[in-house]
């Protein structure tokens, strides 16, 4: 199966790109490409920047390059205090915007013309990869284009989605790319901070990265070995 993995900074790129050994690069649209294997499969593995437009452009560059049956979008998230903690790994059930209202008789989170919220494959949450390791957490993982650094912002996030268990900048729009396409989705997030958790979040989301986990990206390369 070809499948494309995509994140948005340089950071988790370089946690990733060790498990596809010495990849081959490719560039299409601006965008620069790592392809290579993991277990059976093809993989393409790019960094889109941060950011819905950002992730969309990039998603889009992954699909015409590569035409992937499965993209899964790694890297981390802030967390909401609800389930996931500092360096779980979330699967998420589904991905939403938290940043998009479209005006009276609309939902909120709702982009026009799609689902209210991006769903992942059945088949994919239920495997062992994901099921059997006590640091993996499900729930929703919601998208806007703001760095979360404040309670309150987390609390609006709740209002929306009361099971959302990470918040990012990026996944919705790649789900929605991917739906666009008739892609699979999947969203796997480790998180590296909860805002309004500590008294300075910013030193929390500093210590994540020194602490370089590497095993919560591993998980990427065990559910590759899973998939059919």
């Amino acid at each position: 199966m070809n499948i494309g993995i995509i994140v948005a900074m340089d950071k988790e790129l370089q946690l990733l790109l060790p498990l596809i050994g010495q990849p081959e690069t490719a560039e299409a649209d601006g965008f620069e490409f790592h392809l290579g294997q993991i277990g059976s499969h093809r993989v393409c593995v790019g960094k889109c920047g941060i950011g819905k437009v950002n992730a969309a452009l990039g998603t889009l560059a992954l699909i015409q390059l590569f035409h992937p049956q499965l993209i899964i979008n790694t890297g981390v998230a802030g967390g909401t205090g609800r389930a996931a903690q500092v360096l779980n790994v979330v699967a998420a059930t589904a991905v939403g915007y938290h940043d998009v209202w479209c005006g009276p008789g609309t939902t909120p989170g709702q982009a026009a013309g799609c689902p209210a919220l991006f769903k992942a494959p059945e088949r994919l949450l239920t495997l062992p990869a994901l099921t059997s390791d006590p640091q993996v957490k499900f729930g929703v993982v919601a998208s806007g284009d703001i760095f979360v650094d404040r309670r309150a912002t987390v609390d609006r996030v709740l209002t929306l989605y009361p099971d959302a268990v990470g918040i990012d900048m990026e996944s919705a729009a790649i789900a929605q790319t991917c739906f666009r396409h008739g892609i699979d989705f999947l969203c796997l997030r480790v998180i590296s901070d909860t805002p309004g958790e500590v008294a300075d979040n910013g030193a929390q989301y500093a210590s994540f990265w020194e602490a370089a986990p590497r095993r919560a990206f591993d998980i990427v390369s065990r559910l590759l070995n899973e998939i059919d």
